[in-house]
């Protein structure tokens, strides 16, 4: 068994890792250019949406109110009608993404604090890089990407988007379990 707090260091530069991969993947290649397509009338769009003053914060439509509005016939023709849409309405103002960035670093060191964990658990200090590699990678693939798939499942995500961000969070399970493999404690 090795401790948690034995592995701050590869938990850290793991963490650093992803985060600079995951701007180059985001930033610099167009891997991600068509997961959100525009809209050809998006200034139209957006100029019937401005003067309802949406508040931020995630929507559906059509929604009903209850378990009996769903099943009445006025619900089912409105959805039958549409548009039907899942909606996320982000402040407007500042493109600052300063916020996301810090707390995509921290999702990055607690996916690697549970990586580390399990790991941590099931081998010694001096274990095989390999054998590190297999707990920490599979624990962290669990945490960079098995949960996007309930998006497509239930939200109706483009799957396009989401195999993408799997194929994205296989990579950054790999860097963090290769970097947990390199600086295990021996």
């Amino acid at each position: 068994m090795t401790g948690l707090l034995t592995l701050w260091l590869p938990i850290l530069v793991s963490a650093v890792l992803v985060f600079v991969v995951s701007s180059v993947i985001h930033m610099m290649s167009p891997w991600h250019k068509s997961d959100y397509p525009k809209l050809s009338n998006e200034d139209r769009v957006m100029d019937a949406l401005r003067p309802l003053a949406i508040p931020p914060g995630d929507y559906m439509m059509p929604r009903p109110a209850s378990r009996e509005e769903m099943r009445s016939p006025q619900f089912a023709e409105k959805f039958k009608k549409g548009p039907v849409l899942m909606l996320t309405v982000f402040p407007g103002g500042s493109m600052s993404m300063g916020r996301q960035l810090v707390q995509w670093f921290v999702y990055a060191l607690v996916v690697g604090c549970f990586a580390g964990y399990v790991a941590g658990r099931a081998l010694p200090p001096g274990a095989p890089f390999r054998s590190v590699l297999r707990f920490a990678g599979a624990t962290a693939f669990v945490g960079y990407a098995l949960a996007l798939w309930q998006m497509s499942i239930w939200y109706r995500r483009a799957w396009l988007t989401t195999i993408k961000a799997t194929v994205d969070g296989l990579i950054y399970a790999l860097l963090t379990a290769a970097t947990l493999g390199w600086l295990w404690p021996h």
